[in-house]
Formats: structure tokens, sequence, C-alpha cells
């Protein structure tokens, strides 16, 4: 453990902006700044640790592509957040008639939203995403929304969606740098993250004596150590496109590409060069006690540190003004963690003796999954009156 460097100063905040910072503490990014990155063959390529959100490399990180079916991370995303797992789904014409990739459902068929999550992104089924956005978004329209609405939570600022399969529309992009960005969000969803690591899924067939049976597309999963999602995609517009992600040691790195006609094996060279090169560190362990102070910090930091880079950390303690009133709380203030004078994240700080909060690493992973906008239960809220006004204008 390195040796604390603190900057006492004072907060003037109120108790509404702090408990919001405790939701949403928002840093820039900070890239990497490595001699070589990673060689690779894409016109766009991300590459993120995704517990501490950190770009490990970028490649045309911002240029709006299209990304074929790698739009189905955000459909899976919003459908698990917004939707019920265990409801049951009716096809549409409109799914079952729906173009490009399928798992071949049947019209009327009933599956469960989990099934059908599955047959998402293991078989890129785009009847399954039109079947998934008209029942939890009301309609196909209403889940758009929801989907947009996620970008901007999330700061994807070179994205628009315009339907949930990622058929080529002329208004429907990403870019590798947001693309990196939801991956990381959605990763660290459980039911997401078992989904895209799952090899094989089978699932009850009610119109044959079979049961559909689902083989990942994701070769990644068979031939990369380590390796735990996560989309394919492809159209004659996108070429190839791919998202991937392995944990080794304990750290979890995504890579993106779009439009890489040897994506295989350049995703092996990116996620191999960002183990190599970042590996993941903690910098504060939740409950330490903090010297010179009757203080203790209230969550653990972890991030992905470059070599040498550890070194220039620098800590800075931020105190309360002992009459705010989340004080009572045991609420003191924040470190507020700097890499070269640039913040990458926040610790609470509590006084000693109180009762630190459940939830782990808050502060950091609100600054990596949070935007500008809002917290995600305020958005999840919004969320739930855009589908019900889309539900009630089409009933």
């Amino acid at each position: 453990m390195m040796k604390m460097k603190w900057k006492k100063g004072k907060s003037l905040l109120s108790m509404l902006i702090a408990v919001c910072c405790l939701l949403v503490t928002i840093a820039p990014v900070v890239y990497a700044d490595h001699e070589k990155g990673p060689a690779n063959h894409a016109q766009a390529a991300a590459l993120i640790d995704v517990t501490s959100g950190r770009m490990l490399y970028s490649k045309n990180g911002d240029e709006r592509l299209r990304i074929a079916s790698l739009t189905k991370i955000m459909t899976a995303i919003v459908a698990i957040e917004h939707g019920k797992l265990d409801d049951r789904v009716k096809i549409s014409k409109n799914a079952f008639a729906k173009e490009g990739s399928s798992i071949f459902l049947k019209l009327g068929e009933e599956m469960t939203l989990e099934n059908l999550l599955f047959g998402l992104m293991l078989r890129s089924g785009n009847d399954a995403a039109t079947a998934i956005a008209e029942h939890v978004g009301g309609t196909e329209e209403g889940f758009v929304m929801l989907m947009n609405e996620k970008a901007a939570q999330l700061g994807m600022t070179n994205s628009h969606f315009m339907n949930p399969h990622g058929l080529d529309h002329d208004e429907h992009y990403s870019s590798a740098n947001d693309m990196a960005k939801l991956t990381a969000y959605a990763l660290k969803n459980p039911v997401f993250s078992e989904i895209v690591k799952t090899p094989t899924k089978k699932a009850p067939n009610p119109n044959e004596s079979w049961d559909y049976k689902w083989d990942n597309k994701n070769k990644m999963l068979r031939f990369y150590e380590g390796a735990d999602g996560v989309k394919t995609g492809y159209t004659k517009k996108a070429f190839r496109c791919l998202v991937s992600s392995a944990t080794r040691n304990g750290q979890q790195i995504a890579a993106v590409t779009l439009n890489d006609g040897n994506d295989w094996n350049d995703h092996s060279n990116m996620l191999d060069y960002g183990f190599a090169h970042f590996p993941l560190k903690k910098v504060t362990e939740k409950g330490q006690k903090i010297q010179g102070y009757t203080l203790v910090t209230g969550s653990s930091f972890t991030y992905a540190f470059a070599h040498d880079e550890e070194s220039r950390l620098v800590k800075r303690l931020v105190l309360h003004k002992a009459t705010a009133p989340d004080v009572s709380f045991g609420l003191r203030g924040h470190i507020e963690l700097l890499l070269d004078n640039v913040s990458i994240g926040k610790v609470p700080v509590y006084e000693e003796g109180s009762r630190l909060p459940e939830t782990p690493d808050v502060m950091q992973k609100s600054r990596s999954t949070s935007g500008p906008l809002g917290s995600l239960s305020l958005w999840q809220s919004a969320g739930e009156v855009i589908r019900h006004l889309f539900r009630a204008n089409h009933n």
C-alpha cells in the first residue's frame, strides 16, 4: 500500500449536493498514455478496464460508425433493468417477420424474457430483439427511447439508436469509446454478465418435441483464456464488429473493434496488451484509517495503472464543514484521487465508528457509469413513465 499524500481542504457543499455526489461522481476519463498500443486492423477500436472505467487504448474512438448487432448490448441491459425476467413474451407478427439473423421464433409463441435474452445475445436473434423491445417498451419505438435515454445517462455522446437489433439505418450509430463505456457498465450487472459468458443455452420449445439449443457465436469464449463475453456483429455496411471481455487475476477488461476483418486475433492482442500493461491495483480498502484523523474510508477503490503511474497518485482530503447536515450521519468528506492533477475518482470518508454504507465502491462505480444527466434511479423512473405512456397510446 502506498503512502498517503494528504492535502487538507474544505467543502461548502449543501446536503443535497453531498448526497448527489455520493450517487453520481463524474470524473473525466483518463486515457492511458502508452508508447505503443496493441496492433489491430480495425477502423475504430477501444480497450477499457471494466472495474475502474479507465480507457486503456483508443483508436478513432469517437468516430461515429455503424455497429450492427453490438446494438444488442444496449437492448439487453435496458431490458434487464426495465423488464421482469420471468415475464412471458408473446411473439408478434412484427417480431416473427423481422429480417436478418433469427432464433426462428413462431408467430404467437410465448417465451420468457430471460430465454429471449439468451437468444438475443448468444445467437443474435433479431426476432428476439423485436419481441423484447415490444414487451419491455410497450412498442419498438418506446423501447428505442429507453435505449437513447440510457445512452445519454452513460455519457455516450457519439451514439444514437433507431432500433433494438442493429439493422442498418443512417441515424443508427455509435463509437468504439461509447461501446466500451456501455460494455463496462453492462458487465457490472450479474444477469447480463451471466448471459454473455454462457457457451450454450437450452430453452423449452412449445411447438416441437425438442428444445431450442443456442451455441454462443462469440468464438473468444472458446479460444481465449479467461474470456467471459460479450457480442458479435455484422451487416454489409457495418462489416465485422466485435466486443469481447476477459477476466484474469481478478481484473476484467473489454475490447471493442468496429469494421475489423481480423477481429478474433486483434481482440486477443488487445486483451493481452491490457493485462500486461495496466494491472488493476487497490488504492484504498474500505474502513481504512486515515493517519492523523479519526476518520475511515467508506469504500474501496481500485484502478488500472500503467508502469510508474501509481507513484504519481495524490490523495487529497476534502472535509465538510462541521455544521453541514450530512455530518450527523457520519459522513465527513471525501478523498479526491488525482493522477497527474486529473481527478480519477473520490472515496467518501466517515467518522470512525460510524456505520459504513453497505454498497461497495459507490463513488468509483458512479464515476465510470453515470453521466451528467442524473443517477440511475432517476432515469429508470423516467423510463417507466415513457413505457406506460406508449402502452396507453397503443392499447
